[in-house]
């Protein structure tokens, strides 16, 4: 629990690894307080309170959304069962912040139409997008990068536990691609900003030869104008990647932390590395790189909840229409991206 008086509340429902996450960056938001958490199976979820010192434990989540004292649900349950949760949180009168992926792009705009209706805030749990450091580097794409042509990007993590869900099919359908491809598509949204769909669509995935679970995947997208992306993903490639290259007209941008940053992104913890970018053009050689150092601040998980209160608080801001759009659109990729490896 926050040491100032928080006075915005929050539930879990879900009690998996990045549940954990999660629950210490609500507990170190300034203007938040974690009150209650619900799981599937109830000794996980008293569990996870004994863990993290939440005071109320539910047994269902359906219980979770009859009691009082809530003011937002955080749902990291799997991906296949979690617009049914997502839309009773909603349905209850609370703000939603939903792990993603989503089932697909007609989801995501249920809940997100669903959110709208009802006048409360959603956002999807993506963490990189909240650190300052993105809208630096939009700033600075802006001033110095001029129309960018292609964003190209690798997630690599090293992660082949066949017993974890990411393994499973049945609970998370895409596998890799929801996992790690989310990122690789959110950054089209963030720094490519393409208007429409992508007119070409070509990728490759590799599945676990047991579970028959997506585990690696490689991608083209070309759209109207002739912006591009190319991109990969995956959890074989036995070493953490996290590169992120943006072309412009007058330079490059790249960064090699762009998911999780070395600095303290929550599977990270070297407070000595300064967090920021590097910026290069025409002819530079490496010793006329320019290193930008990012403004610093509470961990981007954290900053997530604070920018997702501060947006719940505020009905009219225009943060919540953004908030709904980027989670649409990159769901939206990522089905165009699936629809390209199931026909090929």
């Amino acid at each position: 629990m926050s040491s100032s008086s928080p006075s915005f509340t929050f539930a879990i429902i879900g009690s998996g690894m990045i549940a954990g996450v999660m629950a210490r960056a609500i507990q170190d938001a300034p203007q938040a307080d974690l009150v209650a958490v619900a799981s599937r199976r109830a000794e996980s979820a008293r569990d996870f309170a004994r863990e993290h010192g939440i005071g109320r434990v539910f047994e269902t989540w359906q219980e979770l959304l009859a009691a009082d004292g809530i003011d937002a649900v955080y749902v990291a349950t799997p991906t296949a069962v979690r617009e049914e949760i997502a839309l009773a949180v909603l349905d209850s009168g609370r703000h939603l912040i939903s792990e993603k992926p989503f089932l697909d792009a007609a989801s995501a705009e249920r809940l997100a139409e669903r959110a709208m209706a009802k006048g409360l805030a959603f956002m999807d749990a993506t963490h990189f997008t909240h650190h300052p450091r993105t809208q630096e580097v939009i700033e600075t794409q802006r001033t110095r990068l001029g129309h960018p042509g292609s964003v190209n990007t690798s997630f690599f993590f090293p992660f082949m536990d066949r017993d974890n869900i990411r393994f499973d099919p049945a609970r998370e359908p895409t596998g890799a691609i929801g996992d790690m491809g989310w990122y690789n598509m959110r950054a089209i949204v963030e720094f490519l900003r393409p208007h429409g769909a992508p007119v070409r669509v070509a990728g490759q995935v590799r599945r676990d030869k047991d579970s028959g679970a997506v585990i690696r995947g490689a991608g083209l997208m070309v759209f109207a104008d002739g912006q591009t992306s190319t991109f990969d993903f995956g959890y074989d490639a036995g070493v953490c990647q996290m590169d992120l290259t943006i072309l412009g007209e007058h330079g490059l941008i790249r960064l090699d932390d762009y998911v999780l940053d070395w600095k303290d992104g929550f599977a990270f913890d070297h407070p000595e590395h300064p967090t920021g970018f590097v910026v290069r053009q025409e002819m530079a050689a490496p010793h006329e790189f320019e290193r930008h150092t990012s403004a610093q601040g509470p961990r981007q998980a954290v900053q997530l909840v604070e920018h997702f209160v501060a947006m719940a608080q505020a009905p009219d801001s225009p943060e919540r229409e953004q908030a709904r759009q980027r989670a649409v659109a990159t769901q939206r990729l990522v089905d165009a991206f699936v629809a390209s490896v199931d026909h090929a």
